[in-house]
């Protein structure tokens, strides 16, 4: 059985294709343009018309929406972060396609917070020596001699936590110092990266230095972990990313850190390691090949916090069902390296009987059809079609779309 390839679409800037999932009827698109600094995400009637029906613009601002990095949607609540205000910004899609600010969560964690600390600050007489007094909410205040009201909850916790560690007063004096006091500009200097709900109270949110933000390769740069609760702005988990504790987790319950839409009933059938067996069993052979357990488990924990609807849920990525190579394609919306050759799908209940394969399509890049090539696929979550998007490069937008179906 082979996937029938149609006609390939040359010169896609032509066309308005978006490989992303849609979400009911509603579909939250994102544009960014680093270099006016605008970021902007769509509310838009995608299925029926393509209306848009409402945008929320982050001016003078970073984010980042490649591959949905920067924002994450989880039923009708939408969390975007601001990479230079170090801010998340909490929005609810309305019924109507709405985009209505519910909090913003970074310079104050609840709603009244800004209003007592100017009133405060009125009251001190020293109003502009405070956090930001809200008369420009959007620059940032180079005078600011305060923490964000995130920082300050995170070293609480972090404070606390060590503080009960030992119960002796001079040994826990000393632990505060070795663990606390020494690594305090650390703990300040640390910056929101990314973030992604657990569920409609509790965030994921990944803590790194700007080093972290910049780099490709961050499995070898310290980063934290911190679960916050948005109605009580309290701090109620810390992990470094290479913290055991926390890939136990991910690896017996990695479908809670795949926070879906309870309207999308089929998303709840991604294959993981949590409840497939296949997928532990690879799992387990990643970790008994790796050199160093600590190494393999940043590297595991780097994909934290899970990127938005990057998940495919087609029967054809069931590791129950069918047996592929993951270096070439898999459910996980990323580029990966093209091949001349068919992608084989190998059933698991008939070992080596060969369901079907699918092609790339025709050859592109260089005439010596020897040039390095990049591929991702893009599956319908129930029939059998799908997309393949041709990249020269991974910096480079596709070259060619190719529509695929089972015949």
């Amino acid at each position: 059985m082979e996937w029938e390839n149609l006609h390939p679409l040359r010169k896609p800037q032509h066309l308005r294709l978006h490989p992303g999932p849609m979400l009911e009827l509603l579909r939250v698109s994102g544009t960014s343009q680093t270099s006016a600094q605008v970021a902007k995400i769509h509310s838009t009637r995608w299925l029926e018309d393509g209306f848009k029906l409402d945008e929320k613009v982050f001016h003078n601002d970073c984010v980042n929406l490649t591959h949905n990095m920067g924002a994450f949607l989880y039923d009708d609540l939408l969390a975007v972060v601001s990479l230079r205000y170090q801010t998340i910004h909490i929005l609810q899609i309305r019924d109507s396609g709405n985009l209505v600010d519910v909090r913003a969560i970074g310079a104050y964690c609840r709603e009244d917070d800004e209003l007592f600390i100017n009133s405060s600050s009125q009251l001190a007489g020293n109003r502009g020596d405070l956090v930001d007094n809200g008369t420009n909410h959007d620059q940032p205040n180079s005078n600011n001699s305060f923490l964000s009201g995130i920082k300050q909850r995170l070293l609480s916790f972090i404070f606390r936590e060590i503080w009960s560690e030992e119960t002796d007063q001079t040994q826990r004096v000393q632990c505060l110092k070795k663990k606390f006091y020494f690594h305090f500009q650390d703990y300040v200097d640390l910056v929101i990266l990314k973030v992604q709900f657990l569920d409609r109270h509790h965030l994921l949110i990944k803590f790194g230095s700007v080093d972290v933000g910049a780099s490709r390769n961050t499995d070898q740069l310290p980063a934290f972990f911190a679960v916050y609760n948005m109605e009580t702005t309290e701090i109620v988990a810390f992990y470094q990313n290479a913290a055991d504790e926390l890939y136990l987790l991910f690896e017996r319950f990695c479908d809670h850190f795949h926070a879906t839409s309870i309207n999308s009933m089929y998303m709840n059938f991604i294959s993981s390691h949590s409840n497939n067996i296949h997928a532990l069993e690879q799992l387990k052979s990643m970790k008994n090949k790796a050199t160093s357990v600590s190494q393999f488990v940043k590297k595991m924990l780097s994909s934290l916090p899970l990127n938005c609807q990057s998940m495919s849920p087609s029967p054809y990525f069931d590791q129950s069902l069918f047996r592929f190579d993951e270096k070439l394609i898999s459910a996980t919306d990323r580029p990966r390296q093209s091949t001349d050759h068919p992608i084989r799908f190998i059933s698991r209940r008939q070992p080596n009987i060969l369901k079907f394969k699918i092609k790339t399509g025709p050859e592109f890049g260089g005439a010596d059809g020897r040039s390095k090539k990049y591929s991702h696929f893009l599956f319908h979550p129930a029939w059998p079609l799908a997309l393949s998007f041709i990249q020269p490069s991974l910096f480079l937008p596709p070259s060619a779309v190719n529509i695929h179906f089972r015949r």
